[in-house]
């Protein structure tokens, strides 16, 4: 069956854009498409879709509307992902968006929208439930996190920082491992020893230990 999308877009052409990248895929259905914050709620309140693509700014305010568009629904419709894009590498509007829980959720930069099989696998996943984080959000949240000069971050080994960067977007043990060449074993006990040296609590459900990770690389409080 496939999955249903609303697409909100301010920018005409960058809409049209997007919605026939997705309807040219198989596996998504276009069920509707909007300019605004207002429209995107009406919307998805109407046609009831699995997924809702928003930029992070629109009408009216043009600041964070997808974010809060993510919030609102999280609340009224709690099983419809939200994948956020934003033109920049914005951690704070990031970290927002998962304040609240990470499951289907997914923050990317607006180019990977050139790449229609990113945004398919980021769409696909938090249709499944997942999250995904873009790579250079979260290369910026280590690199900040990084020249705090009291930042655990210094405790880690190498393999544990690759470890922590696949973590935070959302990799599980086995993708992770397939990413850097390791077994699942070893990175299990790569995973203890960064949650214990950054002194987090170790969690079972992949997405919180994301929001964990997010949350201490940005120095707030989980």
């Amino acid at each position: 069956m496939a999955i249903r999308v609303v697409v909100a877009e301010d920018n005409y052409l960058v809409r049209e854009a997007v919605v026939r990248l997705l309807d040219a895929s198989p596996e998504i259905e276009v069920a509707g498409a909007c300019e605004d914050f207002d429209s995107l709620i009406a919307t998805v309140e109407g046609v009831h879709p699995d997924v809702v693509v928003t930029d992070i700014r629109m009408p009216p305010t043009g600041t964070d509307e997808g974010v809060r568009a993510a919030k609102q629904l999280r609340e009224t419709q709690p099983d419809v992902g939200v994948v956020v894009l934003s033109q920049y590498v914005e951690p704070g509007y990031a970290l927002e968006l998962l304040d609240e829980g990470s499951e289907r959720r997914a923050y990317l930069l607006k180019e990977r929208v050139s790449d229609v099989d990113q945004l398919l696998r980021a769409i696909q996943e938090v249709a499944a439930g997942g999250s995904v984080i873009d790579p250079k959000v979260v290369e910026a949240l280590v690199t900040a996190r990084a020249r705090r000069s009291d930042s655990r971050l210094d405790q880690l080994t190498p393999r544990e920082q690759e470890v922590l960067a696949e973590m935070a977007q959302g990799r599980n043990n086995a993708a992770v491992a397939a990413a850097l060449g390791l077994s699942e074993r070893a990175v299990e006990k790569h995973i203890n020893s960064v949650f214990s040296k950054l002194g987090l609590t170790e969690e079972p459900d992949v997405n919180r230990r994301v929001k964990a990770v997010l949350l201490y690389l940005a120095d707030r409080p989980a």
